[in-house]
């Protein structure tokens, strides 16, 4: 369970993969804006591996259903006197407003991509502003082989706005596909049917190409 909590995608020491927005957003079961009520860090049934669950009192559900209270479990924290921490995991603090995609997990709901799905929310002025949260994971773009700087800040609003964008383009990509889907499944039932309305043709032109062959070859 708990393996399978610390694994990132293409994770390599203090390396991790950028993972673009939209792919976050279509990746994700629910995104929700809220702030934290509660962690509280306990051993797994292996008592091997720490888990933190950190408690939200939801304000609002960017995507996905809506609810008040989610509880979040990651990889690693604090029993005692023992201390587990794992590279490029988000920590929680009580007070803290965070937005956070979610997805499911054998052991609950987590945070998806981790570092890379989690945003700080502050005030500045009269606008919250959402920022991703520091990373000591070093993220590398896989295609070019270089870091990438973090995502820029943005206000809330803009940040919600960009969300139903990506949702939007995530439908629209689907729909592309189910209609390629139709067109490639018409396509084939129209070669059917056109084979078994001119059998009785085809047949006969198969028969022929046999005689004349025949014919040829006794020459």
């Amino acid at each position: 369970m708990a393996a399978a909590l610390l694994a990132t995608p293409r994770a390599e020491a203090t390396l991790a993969r950028a993972v673009d927005f939209d792919t976050k957003v279509a990746d994700s079961q629910s995104i929700i804006l809220g702030e934290v009520v509660q962690t509280e860090s306990r051993f797994d049934s292996s008592h091997r591996w720490i888990l933190t669950y950190s408690t939200f009192k939801v304000e609002r559900a960017l995507k996905g259903q809506p609810m008040q209270q989610l509880t979040l479990v990651t990889p690693g924290g604090r029993v005692g006197d023992l201390y587990q921490a794992t590279v490029g995991i988000p920590m929680f603090q009580k007070g803290d407003e965070n937005v956070v995609f979610v997805k499911g997990s054998s052991a609950g709901p987590t945070v998806a991509y981790f570092d890379q799905g989690t945003y700080t929310v502050t005030k500045e002025g009269n606008q919250r502003m959402v920022t991703p949260v520091p990373s000591n994971a070093v993220i590398v773009d896989d295609q070019r082989g270089m870091a990438v700087a973090p995502e820029a800040a943005r206000t809330l609003e803009q940040f919600e706005s960009d969300v139903h964008r990506a949702e939007r383009a995530a439908l629209q990509r689907m729909e592309i596909m189910r209609e390629r889907e139709r067109q490639q499944q018409a396509a084939g039932t129209s070669l059917s049917s056109i084979i078994l309305r001119n059998k009785a043709l085809i047949a006969l032109a198969i028969i022929g190409a046999l005689l004349a062959t025949w014919q040829f070859l006794r020459r």
